[in-house]
């Protein structure tokens, strides 16, 4: 029984190490990223100055997926020009344990088993807790439904792959027609990887 729990002791301190180690990594990649990223407070008090939509991407720790993206997407210059220029991209942990007070509403991290997760990126993924996961606000925080009728869009994208979603919504496509719709005109400034030829947006 000693050995059963100072094994399980042991696990939960590597377990501990190793995400403390994980965040710090990632929160370095991040210093170098070319994408202006910020908190959802940040992002919330800027729109006090300048309306912009908010781009939210949720995402946790030890999703391999999400580091994927940090790595391969969201560095590419079409993808961090149309962030920088017509978003506020927001980075949310969907397991922070800090609170965030939005429109009189206290958002908290909620334990769960052995982790747990945060009531606002519940909120804004609907209860689909899945990552990476990306949320479009429009400039009066409403949530831009503009996959599949979802208010989010799950699931790794490359930069070819999600410079349409992108476009979509910065270029306010999405108050016109579907993203079917949007797909069929759509110009890809990835000359290269798409015979749709140079971006004309």
């Amino acid at each position: 029984m000693k050995n059963s729990a100072l094994m399980k002791s042991v696990l939960i301190v590597i377990v501990a190490f190793w995400s403390l180690q994980s965040k710090a990594q990632s929160d370095e990649h991040l210093a170098g990223s070319p994408v202006k990223w910020m908190s959802f407070e940040e992002a919330v008090e800027k729109s006090k100055t300048e309306k912009r939509k908010i781009f939210i991407d949720v995402f946790t720790d030890w999703c391999g997926w999400c580091k994927v993206m940090d790595k391969n997407t969201f560095p590419d210059a079409e993808i961090a020009k149309l962030l920088n220029e017509k978003f506020y991209a927001v980075k949310l942990d969907a397991e922070q344990t800090n609170d965030v007070v939005f429109r009189g509403t206290t958002f908290k991290f909620i334990p769960s088993g052995n982790r747990g997760y945060h009531q606002l990126a519940a909120a804004l993924l609907n209860n689909q807790m899945s990552y990476p996961n990306f949320v479009f606000l429009d400039d009066e925080f409403r949530i831009i439904p503009i996959y599949q009728g979802s208010t989010s869009l799950p699931g790794y994208r490359k930069p070819e792959e999600f410079h349409v979603f992108l476009s979509f919504v910065a270029n306010d496509f999405y108050q016109k027609m579907n993203i079917k719709e949007y797909q069929k005109d759509y110009k890809s400034p990835y000359a290269s990887l798409s015979p749709a030829g140079p971006n004309k947006n």
